[in-house]
């Protein structure tokens, strides 16, 4: 390795300890050990650790016919603050929060959306509702489920925030009824869910393998503060 090189990644690893430390400091703790899946269970056959990171796929030769999901194990979080690194390569995948375990590893409730395509990522999806709030929308919703929706930036200029096939970074925060999501620090979109019966206020975290086309999907950085 050259000089440059080495200063380089030098500096690189110096700004990420500093960065973590500063986090460490805030509150936010690990998830995810970087090596293996303890304090994680999902289904059999589908969840492994490459390079560091959570890793699914699915290929011709072994198809997703269903959804399936990583749980973490660490808790059931009601208002907190979510940090992570996300890698899609074809298909469609999320983290899915405050949501209630099904079996099979299966989930339902909120989930932080993201695909291979330009529709979904950066939107908050739930399977009883489908888009609870689209890329570009600040969502309100009364206790009667009555949507009123309020643009806060273009879907298509949003999306260019987003780099395909490579990392980026998700910041889910929710507090009460409202839940926002961050992409490489852009506000995505944003719901205050007052809805009595569809919103979720708490539950398990779990990480996606959707079927469809053959997809790999990786995460890392995974990193958690929980409000009291």
């Amino acid at each position: 390795m050259s000089k440059r090189l080495f200063a380089a990644a030098a500096l690189t690893f110096t700004l990420a300890a500093a960065a973590m430390a500063a986090e460490a400091k805030e509150g936010f703790v690990s998830m995810f050990n970087g090596r293996d899946l303890t304090g994680w269970e999902g289904k059999p056959g589908w969840w492994h650790v490459e390079d560091g990171a959570i890793t699914a796929e699915s290929t011709p030769e072994k198809p997703c016919r269903k959804c399936n999901y990583l749980m973490w194990r660490g808790g059931k979080p009601a208002d907190f603050e979510l940090r992570l690194s996300f890698r899609l390569v074809g298909g469609n995948s999320g983290i899915q929060f405050r949501s209630r375990e099904l079996p099979d590893f299966d989930t339902d409730g909120y989930q932080a959306d993201f695909e291979a395509g330009k529709q979904w990522t950066g939107a908050l999806f739930q399977h009883k509702r489908g888009g609870v709030a689209l890329r570009g929308q600040k969502v309100v919703i009364d206790a009667d489920g009555k949507k009123t929706i309020t643009k806060i930036g273009d879907p298509d200029e949003l999306q260019k925030n987003v780099k395909p096939n490579d990392w980026n970074q998700y910041r889910i925060v929710a507090r009460g009824s409202d839940v926002t999501l961050e992409i490489n620090g852009v506000v995505m979109s944003q719901a205050i869910d007052n809805d009595k019966s569809k919103a979720c206020r708490q539950g398990v975290i779990g990480l996606q393998v959707h079927p469809g086309p053959p997809m790999k999907v990786q995460f890392k950085d995974l990193r958690i503060k929980v409000f009291d």
